[in-house]
This record gives C-alpha cells, structure tokens and sequence, in this order.
C-alpha cells in the first residue's frame, strides 16, 4: 500500500497544491474579493465610484512595489521569509475591509493588500521553480498558473455565497476566516528543511538589451496592464449597469475564473507552435473584443462571452509576455523582468482612475471602455511593426 502524505515538502503534488492554495490566499482573497464585492459596497453607499478607483489604484501601487521588491531578493532564505510574511498580511488586511469602515484604515489596508500578494505570488513561483523535482517546469507551472482561475471562483462563490445570506462585511470576514484556515499549508510545504545554497550570479545594466524590439514589447506590456485592470477591477460592476444584466454580474465574474484555468497552458502551447509575438497579438486582439462587448450591446450570451475572453485572455498574456522576456534575456533576466513589470504595474496604477474619472463624467462605464480598448489596441499596432521587421518572435 502506498502512503501519501500532504505534509511532505518534497512531493511536486504537494508543492503545486500548495502554489495553488497561496494563489488562493494572496490573488483570489486579498487581491481580487475586492472586483467580486465591489458592486454590493456601491449599493450600499459605504464607497462612492471615484473612492472604488482609489482604492483599486493604490491597491495596484502596492502589488507594484511588491513585484519589484520581490525580483530583486536574492536569498532562498530570504524569500521564504517575506513569502510567509506576505501570506500572513493577506489574511490581516483582508479581515480590515471588514471590521471597520475608516477611507484611511481602507487605503492602508489595499495598498498593503497590492504589496502582500505581490511577494505572496512572485516569490512563491520562485520557490516553486526551486523546489519541483522535474527535468521540464514548464507544464508543472502552467499548472500552478492555472491556480489564478481556481483562486478567482473560489473565492467569488465563498464571497457571493454570505453576500446572499449576510453582508459584504460578513463576506469579507468569511473570506479572511477561508484564507486563515488554509494558509497554514503553503507556510509549511514552501519552506526548506535545509539552507540552500545558491551560485549567485552580478547581473549588471546591460544597454544593448534595450534594442527597439524590446522596448516595443515593454510599451505593450504596459497596454496589457491597462486592458487587465479595467476589467479586472470593474467587470461584474459594469455587466451590474447594464439593463436587464443585474443578476448576471456575478456569473460573468465565476466564468472569469473558469476561463483562466487553463488559459496559460493553452497559450503557451500556442506560442510554442505559432511564435510569441503572432499569438501575443490574437490574445490582445481577443482582449480588445471583451472589452468593447459591454459597451456596445447588452445581449447576455456575448457579455457573458466577454467574462469568458478576459478570464482567458489576462493570465495567458501575463505568462506569454514574461515567457518572452526571460528569452530575450537569458542569463540577465532580473533588469528586463524588473522593466515589464514595472511597465505592466504603470498601467495597472492609471487605469482605475480614469476609468472612474470618465465613469463620472459620462454616467456610464462606455468611454472607460472605449479608452481602454484603444490603449490596448495601440500595444497590438506597436507588435505589428516587428511583424514588419521580420522578428524571429
């Protein structure tokens, strides 16, 4: 008889199961609860539309910090640390939203919330690269990616399931009290019995790896950030404004998550057969479709389509992008990494605010969408350019 124990550290089942589960924690509880309760806090007037960006704003300057902070820490030992401290800060700022509702307690708590989750996902797909015990990472981690979308309708139908019974405040305690329960696993399974040693490796600011092929794909990265943002902060709030589309806002949301489970290894396989930059442009012209879907009609199959095509578009460009980095790159991938992060987290930062700016202005959600989709319709025209200079990407 075989015995299989969840406890133990070096088990690749028990590895990406735990990534999966801080997936859940740091991506589905503390980063994205927010989108999925959004539109019961605004009926409930406890957060205006124009507060409802800032929050989403700073929540997104945070997981920027957290991104790059993350890159640039070299010690196992280290990671390890910060990646605990992460998953125990999600649990904490995500019990504030629902305990109190001070705008200041509010902005700290997202703000910490963006910079948690980022060290929580960053470093533990470090942790994860180190610890699997495969010839080929690259299917294991499409696997863990895919915990996004599992983390995305976990913690939607946990949220949706005490708004239905309860309060949005009740939802947030419960979803806090979730990631509480669970968090316990990855603390233990992505940790290491022994100090590991690592040759590490000065990695210096290489100019020449700037060339006009790589800015273009920095410049389009930062379009990426913006179309994933709007939608991702705002989605089941705009399908909520939509007449006759109130009671499917949160099925839109659910078929987010349901989409992006396997987006990640759909599109990689793709780039893989087709090229990075052909497959990269379909995916963002898809996005662009979903994007505009709501703003031009409210039939419910092809807003429910539009869930279905961000949910499967925002994952798989975020792995296709860095996928392409870290080739061009090579064996100086932290300077480039630390540069389409940054330039996706820029976009991520902005968008809300005018997103909500416009949304004001007009009374609708249409030009935030019309705006969105021409910055990322902007990204798909500069990737077409290196079509024409004939790259071999």
């Amino acid at each position: 008889m075989i015995r299989i124990s969840l406890f133990n550290k070096d088990s690749n089942f028990n590895i990406l199961l735990a990534g999966i589960i801080s997936l859940f924690v740091a991506i589905g509880v503390a980063r994205f609860s927010y989108t999925s309760l959004l539109p019961a806090m605004l009926d409930d007037e406890t957060i205006s539309l124009a507060f409802s960006g800032v929050m989403a704003s700073v929540n997104y300057v945070g997981y920027l910090l957290g991104a790059l902070f993350a890159i640039f820490i070299k010690s196992m030992s280290i990671k390890v640390k910060c990646f605990r401290l992460g998953l125990l800060l999600c649990v904490i700022t995500t019990l504030i939203i629902g305990i109190t509702d001070n705008d200041y307690w509010w902005l700290a708590s997202r703000i910490v919330a963006g910079f948690s989750s980022a060290m929580v996902m960053v470093i533990g797909s470090a942790i994860i690269m180190m610890k699997l015990n495969l010839e080929n990472k690259t299917k294991a981690m499409g696997i863990y990616f895919s915990g996004i979308g599992v983390a995305l309708v976990a913690s939607d139908m946990i949220g949706r399931y005490v708004l239905s019974i309860s309060s949005w405040q009740t939802s947030w305690l419960v979803l806090a009290l979730s990631a509480a329960l669970v968090v316990f696993y990855p603390w233990h399974v992505l940790s290491f019995a022994k100090t590991v040693k690592q040759s590490v490796i000065k990695q210096s600011f290489n100019p020449v790896l700037f060339s006009g092929f790589v800015l273009i794909l920095i410049t389009a990265y930062f379009t990426a950030g913006v179309g994933f943002v709007v939608q991702g902060t705002f989605l089941p709030t705009i399908i909520k404004s939509l007449p006759g589309l109130e009671v499917y806002a949160g099925l839109t949301w659910i078929l987010v998550g349901l989409a992006g489970i396997p987006s990640s290894v759909i599109w990689m396989h793709l780039a893989h057969k087709y090229g990075d930059i052909n497959i990269i442009i379909i995916a963002m012209s898809i996005q662009i479709v979903g994007i505009l879907i709501p703003a031009i009609t409210t039939n419910i199959y092809l807003n429910l389509l539009s869930g279905i095509f961000y949910g499967g578009t925002f994952v798989g460009l975020v792995a296709l992008f860095i996928h392409l980095g870290g080739k061009l790159a090579q064996h100086n991938p932290i300077v480039l990494m630390g540069a389409l992060t940054a330039a996706y987290g820029v976009g991520q930062v902005g968008a809300p605010l005018y997103a909500v700016t416009l949304t004001n202005w007009s009374g609708n959600y249409n030009y935030a969408l019309y705006v969105t989709a021409l910055i990322v319709f902007s990204g798909v025209l500069m990737l077409l350019t290196t079509k024409m200079s004939k790259s071999p990407y």
